[in-house]
């Protein structure tokens, strides 16, 4: 039975206690700011778990693992639990070999849904409770997405939920210069015809719209595929996207072609792209979006994910000199507004008393908050205050992800690599050189034909 104990006033002896490394551990004192400090001390009153320990592995390392852990730090405040996370650059490879060695840890934090469907086949994985599929509808933004994300066969057969879906990458984003755009009156289209009509305005003006970078040494093409995900999202319905995805329509199918072909569209333009559809195929990705600093601007508008700020000019200030947009959805196919992205979900490896109450925790809206209040952080959580995020830019995606009504991880990352990793990246490039949308998407389907 639970010793029940006075939880804030126990977090302020502990803080005159354990000074200067104890706030360097919990840098927001319970009770103070914007976090939703409620459920955390209700949290808090419901368990105790005293001398037991979390073994939690994962991707996130440096940066990121010192952040998740001021996260598990406020978990181990409120249970009395231990927390012991590693983070692992190569963490694919690790969870499955210490799984099969009956060595795993209590929670692995996947960055693929792949990895985790293959290992619950396996029966590597514990189902979640049979009302976390509703839970996460209901309290996630397109909630059903993020349960169709989680949801995979286990060894007897049957579908279960298997993983808890935490910080979220997002892709569908445009980044401008506010100051060009001003400059010139150029309005954030709402709509991708909008969007169409403003690239060619720019043309008609004297500019260039777009800059696209495919390079990325051995990894050439892959931002090719992220325009082609999202234009699938904008011209199909999302059950089509899915069978895309496992094959269950092929690759040369029509809808994949016509996204495709809605990709030339933006990219094998010369006029629309900065140097031209040849410049493109080759400019390093982590460079191409310079053109947006220029002055004259060399281009416009640059499509790509979140992360892309870490390879601005050093001088470059967010909200002033460069800002994004939501990839618009085509107002005529009415599909609402989709999301292309990435995520982590935690999952369980091996299962404990403590195991279950983190993933209670990891569902309070306090588990996002403490993380979002440290920037570089993207949730799904439709519960979490926006106020508490660290910028202004990162609000704003956080409201692209909660406006989602559907939210869809990046394709090639759901594909066997031979395809998502290799045959989807290269046919990108030779198509935007000049090989016609049909041929390298016949070229795809018969790649994975001979992996079958």
């Amino acid at each position: 039975m639970k010793i029940k104990r006075s939880f804030l006033g126990s977090v302020a002896l502990l803080a005159l206690a354990a000074g200067t490394a104890q706030a360097q551990d919990m840098p927001f004192e319970v009770g103070e700011g914007d976090f939703q400090w409620d459920g955390y001390t209700a949290f808090a009153d419901e368990y105790d778990l005293s001398g037991q320990t979390v073994e939690i592995t994962g991707p996130w390392t440096g940066n990121e693992k010192a952040k998740v852990d001021v996260v598990f730090r406020y978990f181990e405040e409120a249970t009395g639990a231990n927390v012991n996370y590693s983070g692992s650059d190569s963490f694919e490879q690790d969870i499955v070999i210490s799984a099969r060695a009956g060595t795993a840890p209590n929670l692995a934090v996947f960055p693929q849904p792949g990895l985790a469907a293959d290992m619950a086949r396996q029966g590597l994985l514990t189902a979640l409770p049979d009302d976390t599929a509703d839970w996460v509808s209901e309290n996630f933004s397109a909630g059903d997405s993020w349960v169709d994300l989680s949801t995979y066969e286990g060894p007897d057969g049957e579908s279960h939920v298997y993983g808890l879906f935490y910080r979220v990458d997002l892709k569908s984003l445009v980044w401008y210069s506010p100051i060009a755009f001003d400059e010139m009156g150029y309005e954030i289209p709402e709509t991708m015809e909008e969007l169409k009509e403003l690239t060619q305005q720019i043309v008609d003006d004297g500019g260039t719209p777009w800059c696209i970078g495919l390079g990325s040494g051995a990894a050439t093409g892959w931002p090719a595929t992220d325009w082609v995900e999202d234009l699938m999202l904008r011209t199909q319905e999302p059950s089509v996207y899915d069978q895309w995805v496992s094959n269950e329509i092929p690759f040369n199918d029509p809808a994949v072609v016509e996204a495709v072909e809605e990709f030339g569209w933006f990219v094998r333009n010369d006029e629309f792209v900065q140097g031209g559809a040849q410049a493109a195929a080759t400019t390093d990705f982590r460079d191409s979006p310079n053109g947006l600093f220029s002055v004259p601007p060399e281009c416009y508008m640059h499509r790509q994910a979140s992360f892309i700020p870490a390879f601005f000019p050093e001088n470059v200030e967010l909200g002033a000199d460069a800002d994004f947009f939501y990839f618009p959805a085509y107002e005529e196919k009415d599909l609402g507004t989709p999301v292309l992205g990435a995520g982590t979900l935690f999952s369980i490896t091996k299962p404990s008393e403590a195991t279950d109450a983190m993933l209670e925790y990891l569902k309070l809206p306090i588990a996002h908050e403490l993380w979002m209040a440290q920037d570089g952080f993207l949730t799904a959580h439709a519960g979490v205050n926006p106020e508490v995020y660290a910028t202004d830019a990162q609000r704003a995606m956080g409201e692209i992800l909660a406006n989602a009504t559907t939210f869809r991880f990046d394709a090639s990352d759901l594909m066997p690599a031979e395809i998502g990793a290799g045959a989807f990246w290269t046919s990108m490039v030779d198509y935007v050189t000049g090989a016609s949308a049909e041929d390298v998407t016949a070229a795809v389907q018969s790649r994975w034909d001979s992996i079958r």
